[in-house]
């Protein structure tokens, strides 16, 4: 099979990292997701996967968020037939292909320049499908979008690298543009946010998280607009425990921790 020379920047590994721990969860015997558009991607190109500094259980974990956050895509797509996508810091992830959106569904796929165009060499185009090359945090990337229909908004894997002040904004333009809609994310707890620059420090290198979630009604204040229609603890979610671990001691282990764990990833859902 032809393969690409991949070009990347060595801070966007990580959306090699993604797309690996897809990748191999769709050839395991009981797939999670069954990504094999991320397969098919990770065998075109030309790069030393082995190199990459994989977390354990990647190959579990980021299946099992992306198929939320395809379940909470589907829900809304099926209530709104008319409605438009904005795929935020969607790297080289294919949930355009694995959702495959019915005729009507304007979709947007948003990230930096150059990963856009790494996109266009690994996927093909889809109808109906745009991408644009900018940061999230760009206003003038939402002026070429019209904003007379509602809108779901996927930001996963993304907000923990802006600023509060980033989050705050993007948000405001969203909801200010869009007659109604909802926006689905990831979010870490400031305790976590907290811990990650204090090593940062200690490291006198710069923090690679900056933005947490503490009380999530505190969101709803920030951008008037928005109001929280759901909240789930990620590392606490059945199948994730399950896979990760599967025996019962380890279970029953979890399931100790989940009070002290639940809110350090969660999931949120907000409509406006």
């Amino acid at each position: 099979m032809e393969t690409e020379k991949i070009q990347l920047k060595k801070e966007n590994e990580t959306y090699l990292i993604t797309l690996y721990g897809k990748a191999l969860d769709s050839r395991t015997k009981n797939p999670i997701l069954n990504d094999t558009f991320a397969d098919a991607v990770i065998r075109k190109i030309d790069f030393d996967f082995e190199k990459l500094k994989t977390p354990k259980g990647a190959e579990v974990s980021l299946p099992v968020r992306a198929k939320h956050f395809d379940g909470w895509t589907r829900e809304f797509l099926a209530a709104h037939p008319d409605s438009i996508v904005l795929n935020l810091g969607c790297g080289l992830d294919s949930r355009v292909f694995r959702i495959d959106p019915p005729a009507g569904i304007r979709w947007y796929d948003v990230d930096l320049p150059d990963v856009i165009e790494l996109r266009r060499h690994l996927y093909p185009e889809c109808h109906d499908c745009f991408l644009i090359g900018s940061s999230v945090t760009d206003p003038g990337w939402l002026d070429s979008i019209p904003g007379d229909r509602p809108v779901i908004v996927v930001a996963e894997g993304l907000l923990q690298y802006l600023t509060e002040q980033d989050v705050i904004a993007l948000f405001s333009r969203i909801t200010g543009k869009f007659p109604k809609g909802q926006i689905i994310f990831d979010a870490y707890s400031l305790n976590m946010i907290r811990f990650v620059m204090l090593l940062a420090a200690a490291r006198r290198s710069r923090p690679s998280l900056l933005w947490g979630m503490g009380d999530p009604r505190k969101l709803e204040t920030a951008v008037p607009r928005l109001r929280l229609v759901t909240e789930i603890s990620f590392l606490t979610m059945p199948e994730l425990v399950e896979r990760l671990s599967p025996s019962r001691a380890r279970r029953a282990m979890s399931r100790l921790m989940g009070p002290f764990v639940k809110k350090m990833v969660r999931h949120f859902r907000y409509e406006f």
